[in-house]
């Protein structure tokens, strides 16, 4: 994990003055790169890294990176992780050990069409001095994040949001339509963030300069293309599923530091185990675990399970309500962007722990996208027969008869995922598919919105699919997922939550051969009837415990419904009170005070919508009330860190 900031002149020199941001932009990313930080100055670009050493722990491959004559360099974040193959595919000559050496010289070769040959985690900036151009990369499906802004003719960028906050005048003003959005999904989809005036690149896109005209654009390199070959069997799929799932395995235990796994006890994590296993390296492996201390949502005995077969080094966090309070304000200092995500600041304790032991952190995150293992997934196909199979007037009986269910907190309640799916099956593929994941509705949003309502959000989720060709409409609803949720949801979790604490994640299931295998796969290998995952248990057979491999979707969530009635109480009366609420001149307190005394009569389960307010509401002090996100920000500390040098 590192951090990138820089400055490209649009057809203009940059002032010295613009020159010294990229320094402060730089400061603000020091918790992702504490090794060694540099910077490279040109008339008209400024280039700036700190680095996290994980691959060629020497200063050869210290950042930015030159080329030989110096008339290229190199920002770099994350990792490639088929450098090795493709170092000796091109014959390429390097002077260390490092996957960033390999993209410089492959730029030298294949200039921006080195993009189509990279597997991995990766965002990176190349700047061309003698074609006057600079490239600005994501990879393929968002795994590293990169910001850009332009102002007064010079476009910034960098890998997060509190970096690009260091220009004056840049976040300024709050984009109104994103956190419209943001109350429906618990995250900000697509290119927007908070800040009107900032923008993110997209995954799978790049972004082209043309540093002596100020030309500049934006488009995309890199798509998941669903096209089904109908020829493959079944049983030949999952062997090549599981030879590319353990090539990824491989690429990305390499690493010149510690390495550890983060174990949940599900089939993702658990089959990442079992390959590391398998490949004889289990037992040096740190792995690591969260142990919820509300039953429903307790995995610990799963864990335990991978644990006893595998005999990692393990590590096992403990998650109570006390250490969500305590940590909630680095979280947010450190997410940059509001989330009602429930795992973030889980996260946040499992990276803090492993950045004891380790510098890399394996994770399963892509799975339940890759193989259609979400419940709205099953839910789909249960929609299908559902309005085949019920008529229109008994299903709306059986709507209110689960209007009526009484309210339970435990996870993916029974009342909770009736209510959710005889509301959504009415509704339209896509539709649905938004409904089931909805944090608040437009209704429940208009009650609490004091400005002018934004466009539907559903919209988006409908847009999308009908501009996407796939045949197969699962096909259509995994790509939705990967394009947002993934991306702008999970991913902002990941990166943010592993990278406070100067730990560099790793996704080995976003592989781009096993992606681009499984994407021409029929949806009918991974998703039969309710049974998801099917084409990756078969993949995994004999290699997984049988407990493991019989398991059900669960995923890692806060039970914040219960606790708002306990331990969470006073944080939630912090934030829910008239002054709190009113301070952003966004929500109605008429309108929360409504949502909360209806989660306290417990009337409804409201725990996601008034997470998703509560997290609003600590973003909006500290990045806009308070201006006071720094103080909260952990890792990466001045100690033993190596100053800026310039070149």
């Amino acid at each position: 994990m590192c951090g990138i900031a820089g400055a490209l002149g649009l057809g203009r020199a940059l002032p010295q003055a613009r020159r010294n941001e990229v320094e402060s932009m730089l400061g603000a990313l020091r918790h992702r790169g504490p090794d060694q930080a540099g910077i490279h100055c040109e008339e008209r670009a400024v280039l700036g890294n700190s680095r996290l050493r994980i691959i060629d722990l020497s200063p050869q491959a210290d950042l930015p990176m030159a080329s030989e004559d110096r008339g290229v360099w190199l920002a770099y974040n994350g990792m490639v992780t088929n450098f090795r193959e493709l170092k000796v595919k091109y014959g390429l000559k390097t002077r260390g050990a490092s996957d960033s050496e390999v993209v410089l010289r492959l730029y030298e070769k294949l200039g921006a069409r080195l993009v189509g040959e990279l597997s991995g985690m990766f965002a990176f900036c190349i700047l061309d001095q003698p074609g006057q151009k600079a490239l600005l990369v994501r990879d393929g499906y968002g795994l590293r994040p990169v910001f850009y802004a332009v102002q007064d003719g010079i476009l910034y960028f960098a890998s997060e949001l509190k970096a690009l906050l260091e220009v004056p005048g840049l976040g300024s003003e709050l984009d109104h339509e994103a956190l419209w959005h943001y109350l429906s999904l618990g995250y900000i989809p697509g290119r927007r963030t908070p800040f009107r005036d900032i923008r993110e690149l997209p995954g799978g896109h790049l972004l082209e300069v043309d540093l002596k005209t100020g030309a500049w654009s934006e488009r995309r390199h890199y798509k998941i293309d669903y096209r089904p070959d109908d020829t493959l069997d079944e049983r030949e799929c999952a062997l090549e599923v599981r030879r590319l799932l353990r090539a990824s395995v491989e690429r990305n235990l390499h690493a010149d530091a510690p390495v550890g796994l983060t174990l949940s006890g599900g089939v993702d994590t658990s089959s990442l185990l079992a390959l590391a296993k398998e490949l004889g390296v289990s037992s040096r492996l740190h792995t690591y675990s969260l142990r919820m201390t509300e039953p429903s949502f307790d995995e610990s005995r799963f864990q335990k399970i991978m644990v006893d077969f595998a005999r990692p080094i393990h590590h096992e966090i403990s998650v109570r309500p006390q250490d969500i309070a305590e940590t909630l304000l680095s979280c947010v200092a450190h997410l940059d962007e509001p989330t009602a995500n429930g795992a973030a600041i889980p996260t946040f304790l499992l990276a803090r722990e492993a950045g004891r032991q380790v510098r890399v952190l394996l994770s399963g995150e892509g799975g339940d996208e890759l193989f259609n293992a979400y419940e709205t997934h099953r839910a789909y196909n249960a929609r299908r027969l559902y309005r085949a199979l019920v008529p229109s007037w008994a299903r709306g009986a059986l709507r209110e008869l689960a209007g009526a269910l009484p309210v339970s907190h435990r996870k993916l309640s029974f009342d909770f995922l009736s209510k959710r799916f005889t509301e959504g099956a009415e509704k339209s593929v896509p539709a649905a598919h938004f409904y089931w994941r909805h944090a608040l509705s437009d209704r429940e949003k208009t009650r609490l919105w004091r400005g002018v309502p934004g466009p539907e959000t559903s919209g988006l989720f409908q847009d999308l699919y009908d501009r996407l060709d796939f045949a197969d409409p699962l096909d259509r609803l995994s790509f939705i997922d990967l394009e947002y949720y993934f991306i702008d949801d999970l991913m902002v979790k990941n990166d943010r939550m592993i990278a406070a604490h100067s730990l560099e994640g790793r996704f080995p299931l976003m592989d781009r051969a096993l992606v681009d295998f499984v994407s021409r796969t029929p949806s009918r290998f991974r998703l039969k009837g309710l049974s998801g995952r099917r084409l990756q248990k078969r993949a995994m057979e004999g290699l997984l415990p049988p407990a493991i491999a019989a398991r059900q979707n669960m995923g890692l969530e806060l039970p914040h419904s219960r606790w708002f009635f306990s331990e969470l109480r006073p944080l939630a009366e912090r934030y829910f009170n008239r002054e709190a609420v009113e301070r952003s001149g966004l929500l109605d307190y008429e309108g929360v005070k409504g949502l909360w005394q209806e989660h306290l009569a417990r009337r409804k389960d409201n725990g996601r919508a008034l997470w998703c307010i509560l997290n609003f509401q600590a973003w909006y002090d500290l990045f806009v009330h308070e201006r006071s996100y720094r103080r909260y920000l952990v890792g990466g500390g001045p100690e033993g860190r190596s100053a800026v040098v310039w070149s």
